[in-house]
């Protein structure tokens, strides 16, 4: 079975754009079963929650400052009526398989879904003005925000998440220990906060920042990898700063990556 469902949102206003919500109910073609969503945005926001309901829920809501303070309010003693401040939001569903787009790079819109609670795969990206935030799920995420924070609560599997410029910040109920997880940021802080039981091998790295655990980590006292290059009479030296370690005996592989920011790993509370 496949349906595709699209939906469309135009709001023309006359006064300054006030935030509107609207909402996409998209049926599962088996419901109580794994499911996958795949969600873009170019700007804006997304929230991704469970509740006990067998559809997926996507309420879209168009940012309350996408005012066109640009173009000219009056033209030859002509006034402004239309602000041109639709979106378009485009959902499509085959057989549990959920995608969800927004293509505009003129307005920025969040998009607040709410998914079923059997576990699942998500697949969430945004580029500008906004942020990605988790809660409450149960299944494998992969996350990519390019100028905005991840934030992810009590989340019970796996995690890949990557930010050029914000934060990330992650609570574990429990980690699946079959899967590798990475965590990176150029600019931001890294906070990963698991489960005091779990059995991890870390590599872990902050070129302009500091690592700091209340976890009793073992430390691979091992010498920083050195490798040397030449090509074409130019030589390069490079020294590997990573710092490898194992909690409770090591196991499923964890990689936290910085640039300018701290890395803080937390036992739960």
């Amino acid at each position: 079975m496949r349906q595709t469902i699209f939906f469309t949102a135009v709001l023309l206003c006359t006064s300054p754009l006030v935030a509107q919500t609207e909402q996409l109910t998209v049926p599962l073609t088996n419901p109580g079963k794994p499911y996958t969503l795949d969600a873009h945005l170019i700007r804006g926001s997304i929230q991704v929650t469970s509740y006990s309901g067998t559809d997926l829920i996507i309420e879209a809501t168009a940012s309350d400052s996408e005012v066109d303070n640009e173009n000219k309010e009056t033209v030859d003693g002509m006034k402004k009526i239309s602000r041109n401040k639709g979106y378009e939001i485009t959902a499509n569903e085959n057989n549990n398989a959920v995608s969800v787009h927004n293509n505009s790079f003129d307005h920025a819109v969040k998009l607040s879904m709410k998914v079923p609670q059997q576990a699942g795969k998500l697949k969430l990206n945004t580029v500008n003005d906004g942020e990605i935030r988790i809660e409450n799920i149960t299944g494998e995420l992969e996350l990519n925000n390019v100028n905005g924070p991840i934030t992810v609560k009590n989340i019970s599997g796996s995690v890949v998440a990557t930010t050029v410029d914000g934060d990330i910040t992650i609570t574990f109920n429990s980690v699946d220990p079959d899967a590798a997880m990475a965590f990176s940021s150029l600019s931001g802080n890294i906070s990963i906060v698991l489960p005091n039981a779990i059995k991890a091998n870390l590599k872990l790295k902050s070129d302009m920042g500091e690592i700091y655990s209340d976890f009793d980590i073992v430390i691979d006292k091992a010498q920083p990898k050195v490798n040397r290059t030449s090509q074409s009479g130019m030589y390069k030296l490079e020294v590997e700063e990573w710092v490898y370690g194992k909690i409770n005996g090591g196991g499923s592989e964890l990689m936290i990556k910085n640039m300018q920011g701290d890395i803080f790993i937390r036992k739960s509370k």
